[in-house]
């Protein structure tokens, strides 16, 4: 099976021309970063027509996941590459429906579709947190320092108190341009950059009167640039083409 790795600020995906037919074992196996290739999950890009793509994401542990921000990022930029669509500006039909892309010279951006911030926190194992959609389910918690947030114990503890899971995002405000951001990501752990966890916690600083509609999140990979226009999320960053391979499974 041939593959291509790509990465979109150190958040890494095996991600196949579809369309093709993997299981949870298949993507838990390419996921394994000692025996396998090694990635946070698996993204499948198929050609629709000339203005859409299908994007399908599944995390390391093999779970489907409904949207990846970094994952969007790198399909478009996988879809324009191998000339699944005819333009730099199309479509990537989602499992939460169409979203809209752009590859740029400097950036790729895509729409994360509408955000639901809620309108109160609430305490989940001992932590106040808010609670954001963008597609998939978050947890948002303020911390003093990111650098000292105790991510690996805290973030599968209040991710576990939700029925379905959910990423829990650490946010520290430092100005109303800038977030920075550590995210505990459901059925992957803790990773270097997190789109959908970008843009809840821009909407969770937004709803706190904290930040403005658009800012800079900061994350261990890099920097994102999110833009809330309205209840609409959109996400501006990089994504880079590693290797490619063929997986013998």
């Amino acid at each position: 099976m041939r593959f291509t790795k790509m990465e979109g600020l150190g958040n890494d995906f095996v991600v196949l021309r579809g369309p093709c037919s993997i299981t949870a074992g298949d993507v838990k196996r390419l996921c394994d970063r000692r025996r396998g290739v090694g990635a946070d999950g698996v993204l499948v890009v198929s050609p629709i027509d000339a203005k859409r793509v299908r994007m399908q994401y599944w995390n390391a542990d093999g779970s489907p996941a409904e949207l990846c921000g970094n994952g969007l990022r790198c399909s478009a930029a996988f879809a324009l590459q191998r000339d699944l669509v005819e333009s730099s500006e199309f479509t990537i039909e989602t499992a939460v429906g169409p979203r809209a892309a752009r590859v740029g010279d400097d950036a790729i951006t895509v729409e994360l579709g509408t955000v639901r911030t809620a309108a109160a926190k609430r305490q989940v194992s001992g932590e106040m947190v808010r609670e954001v959609t963008v597609g998939n389910p978050h947890a948002v918690l303020q911390v003093p320092d990111t650098s000292e947030a105790a991510v690996a114990t805290l973030g599968p503890s209040i991710a576990a108190a939700f029925d379905d899971g959910a990423n829990i995002e650490f946010l520290t405000v430092r100005s109303r341009g800038l977030l920075e951001l550590r995210v505990w990501e459901r059925g992957v752990g803790e990773t270097l950059a997190c789109g959908t966890g970008a843009a809840a916690a821009a909407a969770a600083a937004r709803a706190e009167g904290l930040a403005d509609s658009e800012t800079t999140v900061r994350l261990p990979g890099g920097d994102l640039k999110v833009v809330l226009d309205g209840d609409v999320a959109w996400i501006s960053g990089p994504a880079v083409f590693v290797y490619e391979g063929e997986w013998r499974g």
